[in-house]
């Protein structure tokens, strides 16, 4: 669960867009029209492990403690900021975590989206809480023009109000390469 790279690089002029087509290093392979176009959900991360243990995804600033139980994955050298999973039973998530588990039996070892009501101001309007597994196609990589995915993939997010787009370069691996794209992270052009 380390942190996704943005597919392209920040404006430095204003950090909150990016300039397309200034790819980030290591992204190349989404321009080449390898891996899938997944959603981007709106909700927090939480895994499964193989023995059967639940965890939510947890950053922890620098100078702060992780809470007891934490698992470092991923640290940010230029923010100093860090990230790990934490037991899912005490998490701020926990009981919209358990209404969702309520939903189904057939969970397998894997990283899902807890979304619904209570979390993030509930932007993927779910009706009910639940757990959404991560690396769910959407779009296929390659074809003619791999070049106008990210660009096609931004207007099928925006249109359909979804977050954005995660590219897997192998979506039967969560540990494999991937890229990302916020909607926000393009500002919004008005017609004239």
């Amino acid at each position: 669960m380390r942190k996704i790279p943005t597919l392209f690089q920040r404006d430095p002029d204003d950090r909150r867009h990016v300039i397309p087509g200034e790819v980030t290093p290591g992204c190349d392979w989404v321009l080449a029209g390898e891996g899938v176009a997944t959603r981007k959900w709106d909700g927090t991360c939480c895994l499964l492990d193989d023995a059967g243990a639940w965890w939510a995804r947890r950053e922890v600033k620098p100078g702060k403690n992780p809470p007891p139980g934490w698992r470092e994955v991923d640290r940010d050298e230029t923010t100093g900021k860090r990230v790990g999973w934490e037991p899912i039973e005490q998490s701020g998530f926990a009981r919209w975590h358990a209404e969702a588990l309520e939903q189904s039996t057939l969970w397998k070892p894997w990283t899902y989206e807890l979304i619904g009501p209570r979390i993030n101001g509930n932007p993927d309007r779910a009706s009910f809480h639940l757990l959404v597994a991560h690396g769910f196609r959407f779009l296929s990589g390659g074809g003619a023009a791999p070049l106008a995915l990210p660009a096609d993939a931004i207007a099928d997010a925006r249109r359909l109000g979804w977050e954005g787009i995660v590219w897997w370069r192998d979506p039967g691996d969560p540990d494999c390469d991937k890229a990302k794209l916020k909607v926000r992270d393009f500002p919004e052009v008005n017609p004239s």
